[in-house]
């Protein structure tokens, strides 16, 4: 192309090409040459004082976009009647963009010159430049009450499902949303409390039947306690809060730092860049940059929002929602690195040698701008010879780079040898109404294991200088196996057929060992939950034990701030040890970091509890229309009652009750984990292949019972005519059987004393 492109396809350009954006890219982009090149400037300085574009540097960008969740103002009506609004925090120089709200049913009426939190879509071909819908009215932060609704004369009443909650609420004729009589709802409180009286609230949402999925995780919420709604002061905080400015913090906006996320992540945390290491001592080697939201700059030590996020301790995360541990005002906005907007963070810069072997690091308190939000299939397509159109660009500058310095940290992953668990991740695919349409297990791409070595690379610097600078923190603690569960292991894999290494010190490699013999084999899932199970829960604590998974001896969480408070604590640690303000970790904090620790603790088991029962009932629930089909499955537990299998299509867990299996006694060996038929001899042990018939789905507790078909795939024995009563067993067999469990006893303990 010869002729001198519009201001239109130039911008389009821009915006298709976020790293090449400088004069010469563009000329050689429209192949323009020579004087025409004066002209291409002319068009450029045009577009900069229409304000379509900002100049920085050598570079041309476009202006400073809106974050997805933005606070804005209502700012009157179209002449059609639409509602508009205009954004509170506009950076660019350009023309102020205009807002159109899309009202959903159940939103309050919105006037002029209302402050609201808005989530924001760009839109282009139309007169207005973004849609929004609203979160919450600003200033406004109504009770939320989750019960079933009752009818009355006049509207009706709602019985709130939280046992600390005895009282009623009284809903009028005309707030009940058309919820109908048993239904379970979500409600707002409507007006000032009463004296006297019931409170008075409207519907805001009709979730049907109880036992309906969309209810299942806000069943778990409550019945958990996991605090769900956010207290006004703390709303207020954070409403009052403005983006922070470079004054003291080091411009990395230059850096083409990327976010690389799940793709129905709201919140991003973290950005990386990486690139050749220019030092003629370090041929081969790489310098990582790794990003974090400063989320220590607007949550201050002692403030009603740190209080509450202590209170919380982690975003917990549910199919259809998330429970996050900051209002959505910091955790959807002034704190998650959104594409194309100044965000305050905490970033360490990381030299590492073609091996993979960290030399050293540096941190910095900073303002960055990521230049492109992508998703791991995004990344992971890119690297592999099959970019989009907003990856194109960034493949030989941003996304070469960045898997050929995490192709040197998994050969430095190699030789440290971290404990190496398969196990597919689920992930629960839900339609708009909240019904599961298919449960799928997530790929493992290398972009997520290229974005888990370099947050883990991040997390070792912290504790690293934190430790070095005698400063209190909190470190992430994983205790190596107790004894007797490592002996429990070991018999899995004798009874498989493998061996795991006995030694005076257990190593990670040892296990990773035991896991290499059973890859491929039909135990292969089997060793990968019974290597799980014998691990020790991980926990947060002020003193250092390492971490035994990782086979790390520093380590603390410092990458997630915005979701987890251990990261938050280690933000303000660093932000002491250099000195870089007095929002740091305060001596009131100090005194209680060891309580803080156990809280924090606490409450990731609480939300890891309530994730994965609700799991289980949506599961339930979608296999609720499938009682009577047949599932292959492996057993997965063993107990005195029954069997528990894993199904393989679901992965979900099912019992097979002790008294539906055969018509005989089991004998029940808590040591071996087995359970043995007393007529037939007949033994079902941890990793078996069975057959199932589902019999029962109650998606309100997410049981599931199971009959038992086929073991290994023969059909199951029948005991001889005459052998003996279902509940005893013959004389003759229980002599047998009897005789049977006290030898292995034996050879049990025996085994034991010679390791």
């Amino acid at each position: 192309m010869s002729h001198i492109p519009t201001k239109a396809e130039i911008l389009q350009w821009i915006s298709d090409n976020p790293t090449l954006n400088s004069k010469r890219d563009i000329a050689k982009a429209f192949g323009i040459k020579g004087a025409a090149r004066i002209d291409l400037k002319r068009v450029l300085k045009e577009l900069e004082s229409e304000g379509h574009l900002e100049k920085r540097r050598k570079t041309y960008r476009d202006p400073d976009r809106l974050p997805p969740v933005s606070v804005v103002q209502v700012s009157g009506q179209s002449d059609d009647g639409d509602l508009l609004a205009r954004p509170l925090e506009w950076q660019g120089e350009g023309v102020e963009p205009v807002i159109l709200m899309i009202p959903r049913a159940s939103d309050p009426a919105l006037g002029e010159g209302d402050r609201i939190l808005a989530r924001l879509q760009e839109v282009k071909g139309e007169a207005h430049h973004y849609e929004g819908r609203l979160i919450r009215r600003i200033g406004a932060n109504p009770r939320r009450v989750l019960g079933v609704f009752r009818t009355g004369d006049e509207g009706g009443r709602i019985v709130p499902i939280d046992k600390g909650d005895g009282k009623e609420w009284n809903v009028p004729a005309g707030a009940t949303g058309g919820a109908k009589d048993g239904e379970l709802v979500e409600a707002e409180q409507s007006g000032p409390r009463a004296r006297m009286g019931l409170p008075r609230a409207r519907v805001v949402e009709r979730l049907g039947d109880p036992s309906a999925p969309k209810a299942v995780s806000l069943i778990a919420i409550h019945q958990y306690g996991i605090p769900d709604s956010f207290p006004d002061k703390v709303i207020s905080e954070a409403d009052a809060m403005k983006p922070a400015g470079l004054s003291g913090r080091e411009d990395l906006r230059d850096r083409p730092l990327i976010t690389i996320d799940p793709w129905d992540a709201r919140d991003r945390d973290d950005a990386c860049w990486a690139h050749a290491d220019d030092d003629p001592g370090n041929e081969g080697g790489h310098v990582i940059w790794v990003a974090i939201a400063d989320v220590a700059h607007y949550v201050r030590p002692g403030s009603a929002l740190d209080n509450e996020a202590r209170k919380r301790g982690n975003s917990s995360y549910f199919p259809d929602r998330v429970v996050p541990m900051l209002p959505d005002r910091l955790s959807g906005d002034l704190c998650s690195l959104h594409e194309g907007v100044p965000r305050a963070c905490v970033a360490v810069r990381m030299k590492i040698d073609s091996n993979g072997n960290k030399l050293g690091h540096t941190f910095t308190r900073g303002i960055m701008q990521s230049s492109a939000a992508l998703t791991y299939k995004q990344a992971q397509d890119a690297e592999d010879g099959n970019p989009d159109d907003k990856t194109a660009p960034l493949v030989d500058e941003v996304i070469h780079p960045l898997f050929a310095a995490y192709r040197a940290l998994a050969e430095a992953r190699r030789r440290r040898q971290p404990l190496d668990l398969d196990l597919p991740e689920r992930k629960i695919v839900l339609s708009d109404a909240g019904k599961v349409l298919s449960v799928n297990f997530a790929d493992r791409l290398d972009a997520h294991r290229m974005i888990e070595e370099f947050m883990v690379l991040a997390n070792v610097a912290a504790a690293e200088t934190l430790t070095a600078k005698k400063s209190p923190l909190l470190f992430r603690v994983h205790e190596e196996p107790a004894p007797e569960k490592l002996d429990a292991l070991r018999e899995v894999a004798e009874a498989a057929g493998l061996v795991l290494a006995k030694g005076q010190v257990l190593k990670t490699s040892h296990l990773n060992a035991l896991l290499a013999q059973a890859e491929g084999t039909d135990q292969d899932e089997l060793i990968n939950l019974s290597t799980l199970r014998a691990m020790t829960q991980a926990y947060y604590s002020p003193e250092n034990f390492g971490h035994f998974g990782l086979s790390l001896q520093k380590y603390a969480h410092f990458t997630s701030p915005i979701r987890r408070y251990s990261d938050l604590v280690v933000h303000r640690a660093l932000i002491t040890a250099h000195g870089w303000g007095d929002d740091g970790l305060s001596p009131a904090e100090i005194e209680e970091l060891e309580a803080t620790a156990t809280h924090i603790s606490d409450t990731e088991r609480r939300s890891m509890t309530a994730e994965r029962d609700t799991t289980d009932r949506y599961l339930a629930a979608f296999l609720a229309e499938r009682v009577g089909n047949e599932f292959t499955g492996r057993i997965s537990g063993i107990a005195k009652f029954g069997v528990f299998v894993k199904l393989d299509e679901t992965g979900a867990d099912g019992l097979v009750p002790i008294r539906t299996i055969g018509q005989e006694y089991f004998h029940f060996d808590r040591d071996a984990g087995t359970l043995m038929g007393a007529d037939t001899g007949l033994t079902l042990s941890l990793g078996q292949r069975v057959t199932v018939r589902l019999t029962e789905a109650a998606p309100v507790s997410g049981g599931l019972a199971l009959e038992l078909l086929a073991i290994e795939g023969d059909e199951l024995p029948r005991p001889a005519p005459g052998g003996g009563s279902r509940r005893r067993g013959g004389p003759k067999r229980r002599a047998e059987v009897k005789a049977k469990r006290k030898t292995d006893k034996i050879k049990r303990k025996a085994k034991r004393k010679r390791g």
